[in-house]
């Protein structure tokens, strides 16, 4: 398949300290000869975030501002809509992930034919806490009990789609919150699609430096595997 241009979405809520760091490590990523699109999606920051972000001048970036605040699921809606490359990667704008990775994600669409890719953290041992690991561990093995896969990171940021796959499924997203992560991961599977992983690295922020997941978003996450891993919908 012939890739021209690659979209990368960032959803930012809150992330004023990091989203610039994050966006020079994108703008450094190398993609070839392919363009590469950057999409911002602030979902109604409150730390000055928002400000921030209409200073920027960047023809290389886009900014788009909720009015409300809609979580994870309902930027990536936005952003989804709006992106124009052959692949489409999402990346978080809170240093968790190293931008400079997303050449390893992008990869197995150049040399497998992949049409969905993942990054997961666990493929390779990194030291994580237990629990840091224990509910995507849980998501991850109930999702393949489900769905038949073989995954080891479903909660994952770094999720990849081509420009077919995230076609035959994008109209039919729901989860505005942290259930877009197995809500995807179920509805790209029902849609025929393989996921490839590769390995990448990770280093969790604290609750102190502004982590967003917490109890009532796992329990959010576990209700939408659930859901759309059995519902034909």
């Amino acid at each position: 398949m012939d890739y021209k241009k690659v979209s990368i979405i960032i959803p930012v809520y809150n992330e004023r300290a990091t989203v610039q760091i994050v966006l020079d490590q994108v703008k450094a990523v190398s993609i070839g000869n392919m363009e590469k699109e950057i999409i911002l999606v602030d979902d109604h920051s409150t730390d000055g975030t928002t400000e921030l972000l209409k200073n920027l001048n960047d023809p290389q970036i886009i900014v788009f501002t909720h009015e409300i605040n809609l979580g994870k699921g309902g930027a990536l809606h936005t952003g989804f809509k709006q992106a124009s490359g052959d692949i489409v990667v999402i990346q978080d704008a809170d240093l968790e992930y190293d931008a400079s990775e997303i050449e390893k994600v992008i990869a197995p669409f150049l040399e497998q034919n992949a049409h969905v890719v993942y990054g997961s953290r666990y493929l390779e041992k990194q030291g994580l806490s237990f629990w840091h690991s224990f509910f995507n561990r849980i998501f991850t093995g109930f999702s393949n009990r489900l769905t038949g896969q073989n995954l080891t990171d479903i909660m994952t940021c770094y999720k990849a789609f081509n420009r077919q796959a995230l076609s035959s499924v994008v109209d039919k997203l729901e989860s505005k919150r942290f259930g877009f992560e197995p809500e995807v991961t179920a509805k790209l599977h029902r849609a025929g699609f393989t996921i490839i992983e590769v390995p990448v690295s990770y280093r969790p922020r604290s609750r102190g430096e502004g982590k967003h997941m917490n109890f009532k978003g796992q329990v959010e996450s576990l209700w939408a595997l659930v859901k759309y891993s059995l519902l034909k919908k």
